[in-house]
């Protein structure tokens, strides 16, 4: 790991295959808009410019020039006495990951869970009260410690931008420190007391709700930025969570709801009538939920460690694509059902399970993470965007998917500061 300092200007060049994003006529890669032989110029921790390598020099020397204008200096435009140059050797470069959807609070793990599943035991939702009870027993330090080490393997992987939910605390104590330590890492921060039913509770669901919804709500909210819900057998009712979703909404918290995972429900519908950014799972959908996603500007964000670490079907990636539904993929990094923070891993399974091409899964791990967060700031390279950056060592973003279980990412830049060098 670096210090994480920021130098004013950075001109990346020698790259072999720039990911932007970034559509255009002179672009490869349809929505991937892949520039080859590309330069990109960071400046006060934004992109300034991108294009091809050969036009760097020229460009820099007409904006110095503009500058130096300006300022009355006439003299003044050897623009490489004040850039940091770094040559990447024909690599590839992307932008940097943006994983919409992580818990990453969270005390103990559920390894013994996870082999007993290996072993033929189905996964159900109630498992997730073993980690409360760990959460609730360990201390605000001990939670940051791991989360700290947590957020560093995010960005040893390529992730940048990341939302962490709460969701095991699930009391009003224990539901606030959860959301504030997860906003000493992220911005996006979501109050997820909607998870699961305590074991204090069991007996009395609603009057849960009326916890979370009231006094719950009001300790959480001043930390967040979302709201969400586990509309799903085994967790919330459609009607338990529209109470959880509009009681969030009015505070002015963002929705985003949990849904179709266990199976075919109200989740993906309810996330589409009340306008929700994200619904997350998505594993059983059906013609109806399809044409709603279609029709709505709320992204379906497809978890595949799930699926791989639950052995549940994978969601059909291929069905939603071809229907005109925004995709993004995350890493549900969580302690019972998908205990991985890598998106390269995600990326891997879900061409190779869920009907993606590779440059559909870079772009749903990084354009669509964006939109499933509601971001124009990230996920894209392109002028005015943060400088969030990841340096490959391949020559192409194939290799993502193509050498699975390798560590690619050489270095990774967020707003211009390298955090991550290998």
């Amino acid at each position: 790991m670096s210090d994480g300092a920021v130098t004013e200007r950075m001109l990346l060049t020698g790259i072999g295959e720039l990911v932007t994003n970034e559509p255009a006529p002179d672009r490869e890669g349809g929505p991937l808009g892949i520039v080859r032989d590309a330069a990109v110029l960071v400046e006060d921790g934004r992109i300034a410019w991108v294009g091809r390598g050969t036009h760097a020099s020229e460009h820099l020397a007409r904006r110095d020039e503009r500058e130096d204008r300006r300022e009355g200096d006439e003299h003044r435009t050897l623009w490489d006495a004040d850039v940091e140059v770094v040559d990447v050797g024909g690599r590839a470069v992307i932008p940097g990951f943006v994983d919409s959807h992580t818990h990453l609070v969270f005390g103990g793990d559920r390894a013994e869970e996870f082999a007993a599943r290996m072993a033929g035991r189905r996964y159900e939702a109630g498992g997730i009260r073993s980690t409360v009870a760990a959460t609730r027993a360990a201390s605000d330090d001990e939670l940051r410690a791991r989360l700290a080490a947590f957020v560093a393997e995010l960005h040893d992987q390529g992730t940048t931008t990341f939302e962490v939910k709460s969701g095991y605390g699930l009391s009003v104590a224990d539901e606030e420190r959860l959301v504030r330590l997860a906003g000493e890492v992220t911005d996006e921060v979501t109050f997820l007391g909607a998870h699961v039913v305590p074991a204090e509770y069991a007996d009395a669901p609603d009057a849960y709700v009326e916890l979370v919804v009231g006094e719950m709500l009001a300790a959480c909210a001043p930390h967040a930025r979302w709201i969400d819900a586990f509309c799903e057998r085994g967790a919330f009712t459609p009607e338990q969570s529209r109470r959880v979703l509009d009681a969030g909404a009015a505070l002015g918290l963002g929705i985003r709801v949990h849904g179709n995972q266990l199976g075919e429900g109200d989740g993906v519908r309810l996330a589409v009538e009340l306008g929700a950014a994200s619904v997350d799972h998505c594993t059983y959908l059906s013609e109806a939920d399809v044409a709603a996603l279609a029709a709505s500007d709320t992204v379906a964000t497809l978890l595949p460690g799930v699926e791989f670490s639950t052995r549940q079907p994978y969601p059909d990636a291929r069905r939603l694509i071809d229907a005109g539904v925004t995709v993004a993929l995350a890493s549900d990094c969580n302690p019972g059902s998908s205990f991985t923070s890598s998106m390269p891993f995600c990326i891997a399974v879900a061409v190779r399970d869920m009907g993606m091409t590779p440059a559909e899964t870079v772009w749903a791990s990084t354009a669509g993470g964006a939109a499933a967060l509601r971001r124009t700031d990230v996920g894209a390279i392109r002028p005015g965007a943060r400088a969030d950056l990841v340096l490959l060592d391949a020559p192409s973003h194939v290799h993502l998917a193509y050498r699975p279980g390798v560590p690619l990412v050489a270095r990774v830049w967020k707003d211009g500061a390298l955090i991550t060098e290998r």
